[in-house]
């Protein structure tokens, strides 16, 4: 598959190359990364400007209809670049969950702050022993007058360090594998009663561990009803996350054929040898089967087509396969300086193994896939 990008949508896609290019190159990254903060706020303005924090959004929002496929160009390039800012959390994530989700009133107080890039989000739904299931949810909210009161724990909350608010996945009824019962609350992150631990990930960004005793928060959208969300929520974020993955594995389809023409070996470069040529076809094989599957799962949350969850989980499994086949053999390949901090090889890596994990590894959708299959 190969999509042919309208006139817009190729002037968003140039748009975000030239600005990582000029600001976003490796070293800048490493900066970015090493600093007390973990992430940009100058990057993320930048962002904000040339209205990459918009593009997702329908007009109706406030945004500017791109939807999934402008999501889609923005993460490939993001992906190229190892870019940390939280554009997944804050605007995949967060902002579809509360323009899917959220009455009029909540999208029209917090839409707007996502897309001038004044206020960030995350999004805490994961549990001990949760293993990837929404419905899993032992964190309790009980309504006081036109509040909720939320007790529980939330763990390996991506960019919750960073964020203004937090949407928080919490039990109003059922008991705690009850599909039915679980909602959305907005929460703020600074609320009193709220417990924050901090900590660095292996891709280089920033996540916490969370603890809720008595917080108060805003119900978002309709009691009960927050699996369902969550769900189609995954939808959309396994799009994003694998434009990313994907745009991490060209470049380092390109950075291992550039060092196999110049790193000799008794004498010859190591791409002159046969079973090395034969591991970089094979590795740029799986790049182009799994550009074609992320552009075909785009492509199909764009439309709303049918059967997206198995589409999603099948998208999710076999590029998350493929990153990791490709990101081994470029180490490999690399030999022992592959996994230094110097060369961008080793956090390619890391991002690519990090990935593969968020909303479930490649064997949890390969599993989810069969069982959707069939039931179809």
């Amino acid at each position: 598959m190969d999509i042919q990008f309208t006139e817009e949508q190729e002037l968003l896609r140039s748009s975000v190359q030239r600005l990582l290019r000029d600001r976003y190159d490796f070293d800048a990254r490493r900066k970015i990364v090493a600093s007390e903060e973990g992430f940009s706020r100058t990057q993320w303005d930048a962002f904000a400007e040339l209205g990459l924090l918009a593009a997702p959004f329908s007009e109706d929002a406030g945004g500017l209809g791109g939807g999934p496929l402008s999501t889609m160009i923005i993460m490939h390039e993001f992906g190229r670049h190892l870019v940390v800012e939280p554009f997944v959390e804050t605007v995949v994530l967060a902002g579809g969950l509360i323009e899917h989700a959220g009455t009029p009133e909540q999208k029209q107080a917090f839409i707007p702050e996502i897309i001038d890039g004044s206020k960030l989000w995350a999004l805490a739904w994961a549990e001990n022993g949760s293993r990837f299931e929404f419905a899993h949810v032992a964190t309790r909210a009980r309504r006081e007058k036109d509040d909720y009161v939320l007790s529980g724990e939330k763990t390996m909350v991506m960019a919750a360090p960073w964020a203004d608010h937090l949407i928080v996945s919490a039990r109003t009824s059922g008991d705690q594998r009850e599909r039915g019962g679980v909602s959305l609350f907005v929460v703020d992150r600074r609320a009193a009663g709220l417990v924050l631990q901090s900590f660095k990930t292996i891709d280089g960004r920033r996540a916490a561990e969370i603890s809720l005793r008595e917080v108060r928060g805003q119900l978002l959208g309709r009691e009960g009803e927050g699996v369902a969300a969550l769900e189609a929520c995954r939808d959309r974020a396994i799009g994003a996350l694998s434009a990313e993955a994907v745009g991490a594995i060209g470049e380092l389809n390109a950075a291992t054929l550039e060092y196999s023409k110049t790193r000799k070996q008794f004498g010859s470069t190591i791409g002159s040898f046969q079973v090395l040529q034969h591991r970089m076809v094979d590795m740029f094989i799986a790049h182009q089967e799994a550009l074609s599957l992320m552009q075909h799962l785009n492509l199909s949350l764009g439309a709303a087509a049918p059967g997206l969850s198995r589409l999603a989980s099948g998208a999710k499994s076999k590029i998350g396969y493929a990153g990791r086949f490709v990101a081994d053999q470029a180490v490999q390949i690399h030999g022992g300086m592959g996994m230094t901090d110097e060369l961008n090889v080793g956090h390619y890596f890391k991002r690519i193994s990090s990935i593969n994990i968020q909303f479930g590894d490649p064997a949890f959708h390969l599993l989810r896939y069969t069982q959707l299959d069939a039931a179809a």
